[in-house]
């Protein structure tokens, strides 16, 4: 129940000893008796929830695999973690003896995955949805990596309108649950381009869902996959269908938003609503959790892949809880929502947790959960995997390369990335000849990377083999490279657009090819973080006035992820596929006989 419900006027439908006691309390919730939760007046509703799933239906591997658990003694635990044969007996597990149980999603389901699904345009992804019984899905940026078109094919069905069908004589049926777009118009019409809001129904109990991308979606999306779109501002979507739904008498709402924040804690299990300093959560989804209207109940939310239950007061002070459930189908989040059948509304019941973030144990009202792989594997997405695999084998299982161990790309705290100095070199050696596009500098946005390599992969396949599967994961987009011209005053401003403007809160590290060093200083604020005079090439200092030949995948040199400097270089070159510069290098710096070693990663130096 909202802290100041003018719009419900409780107090004239209460009795006059409920208005009381509430008043007493200051909220209802700690007036509802613990056993009328079943039946009588409430009924607690079960929501589980997570977030970009990235179509990592087999676990994931490397680092993207684990979680981080915090232990009673201060120390970390990583925890094998994730694959949607682990996440479906979890959820479905999770289900057993709750009547009223939601499942939704908060965005990136699918975009950025691993071969065996991205080959077949994520229909294994959406299959596996349906079949995991999801109830609703907000859209997130990936949802449009191939544009509008594709998600609605997403949504209803359909072959591919240039590949076909994935299996002669099968046509996709699409998705059974509903995709929520409430702040994606169509620029001509302004109307969202599908459903803003859907409202889950269960003897009498109604709960709306609002679904929703962020804002800034057109920044972390190539222009082609965003044409002929706009993104409303989060906080307006929402208020304004809460609104809608709250006149059309539905009292009891959940939004699902792809936009998250960043807790102070990597641990799952860590209580973000802890006070005292290195407590809480930061990012954009405070603000706006701290802005939508009381209508609103509870937030899922996602694209930073971390991992979250907290609570956020809303304008009227109330607490209202904030979640995610990290990425990759390694965790999924459970809440309890107190469905009030007299008001129609939820009951704000405050989270009560133990220590370590886990729930008390009389009073779990939300918490994340670790989809661990000691579990029993649900037999039908078994099925669904081996029957994908089977049909991508051809292509997945050639050996595009050999490594002498892994080679980590994402999950460490390192800002420089040893698999990204190895995609930057293989840019710069694919664009260096002078018929290639003469690239002197090569640059790789950290969000590009999907995936380790991992020296032995979960697939089995053989130590140190890397196979076009695994390559395929690591470099899924298969954007096209370019070479253009910059000033060395432009090289500097891009590395100093890292860590200052839209990037200054949650730098963006750009892995950089051979040759290339500059210093990284975290004492300061700003772009003074990136001293000009640091940066060089081949030991020689960067010349502001002077031209060089910079590389770079599309996305990034189109300005993509906060650095609009490349976008004003020059005389443009397309080249090769990201993925196919990034297969030839492995192929041609490595054997079975001399494998590929993990590189230094010393070309950043950091001050902190």
């Amino acid at each position: 129940m909202h802290a100041t419900p003018p719009r419900k006027r409780l107090a004239r439908r209460l009795t006059a000893t409920a208005a009381a006691l509430a008043a007493t309390a200051g909220v209802l919730a700690t007036a509802v008796p613990a056993d009328a939760r079943t039946h009588g007046r409430t009924v607690d509703v079960q929501l589980l929830s997570f977030n970009d799933l990235h179509g990592n239906l087999e676990p994931p591997q490397g680092s993207s695999g684990t979680v981080t658990e915090a232990q009673p003694d201060g120390t970390t635990k990583a925890i094998p973690a994730g694959g949607v044969e682990y996440l479906a007996n979890s959820l479905r597990t999770a289900r057993k003896g709750h009547e009223y149980s939601i499942t939704a999603a908060a965005g990136d389901l699918i975009g950025a995955s691993p071969l065996m699904t991205g080959l077949f345009h994520d229909e294994p992804t959406i299959e596996a949805m349906n079949k995991i019984g999801l109830d609703a899905t907000s859209v997130g940026n990936h949802e449009f990596d191939e544009g509008r078109a594709e998600l609605t094919r997403m949504q209803r069905g359909g072959c591919h309108p240039k590949d076909g069908c994935a299996e002669q004589g099968k046509t996709f049926k699409g998705a059974r649950f509903p995709y929520l777009a409430a702040n994606v118009l169509d620029e001509k019409t302004g109307k969202p381009i599908l459903k803003p809001y859907t409202v889950w129904q269960h003897k009498g109990v109604k709960i709306g869902i609002i679904g929703l991308t962020l804002e800034g979606t057109p920044d972390v999306v190539t222009a082609e996959g965003v044409k002929g779109l706009k993104f409303a501002d989060e906080v307006e979507t929402i208020n304004k269908y809460a609104k809608e739904l709250d006149r059309q008498g539905v009292k009891s709402i959940i939004t699902l938003v792809h936009e998250g924040g960043m807790p102070a804690s990597g641990a799952y299990n860590f209580d973000c609503d802890t006070p005292g300093a290195g407590a809480g959560i930061s990012g954009p989804i405070v603000e706006i959790a701290k802005k939508v209207t009381p209508k609103v109940d509870a937030f899922v939310t996602g694209h930073t892949h971390q991992a979250y239950a907290c609570t956020i007061p809303d304008p009227s002070g109330a607490p209202r809880t904030v979640t995610s459930a990290a990425s990759f189908g390694r965790l999924y989040t459970d809440t309890t929502l107190t469905y009030d059948r007299r008001t129609k509304d939820i009951v704000r019941t405050p989270v009560k947790k133990s220590a370590y973030g886990k729930p008390a144990a009389n009073n779990p009202r939300t918490a994340n959960h670790v989809v661990d792989r000691n579990q029993p594997k649900a037999a039908d997405m078994t099925a669904l995997i081996d029957h994908w695999k089977k049909l991508a084998a051809p292509v997945a299982d050639k050996p595009v390369g050999y490594i002498t161990g892994d080679i980590n790309g994402r999950g460490s705290e390192a800002y420089e990335k040893p698999l990204g100095d190895v995609i930057a070199d293989a840019q710069l050696e694919a664009l260096a000849p002078a018929d290639k596009g003469g690239a002197q500098i090569a640059f790789m946005n950290p969000g590009g990377i999907r995936s380790d390599l991992a020296f032995k992969a979960s697939a089995g396949e053989g130590d140190g083999v890397v196979t076009y599967g695994e390559s395929f994961t690591v470099q899924p987009f298969t954007n096209m490279m370019q070479s253009k011209d910059l000033t060395g005053a432009q090289v500097i401003a891009a590395l100093q657009q890292q860590v200052s403007g839209p990037n200054e809160a949650q730098p963006k590290i750009l892995q950089i090819s051979r040759g290339l060093t500059y210093t990284l200083d975290l004492t300061k604020k700003g772009a003074e973080r990136v001293p000009a005079s640091s940066v060089k090439l081949n030991g020689t200092a960067i010349d502001p006035a002077k031209t060089y030949r910079v590389a770079g995948n599309e996305f990034l040199m189109g300005g993509g992820d906060g650095f609009p400097a490349f976008k004003e270089g020059t005389n443009k070159r397309v080249g090769a596929s990201d993925l196919d510069v990034f297969n030839a290098y492995l192929t041609a710096h490595s054997s079975k006989a001399t494998p590929l070693a993990p590189p230094a990663a010393d070309r950043i130096t950091v001050i902190k």
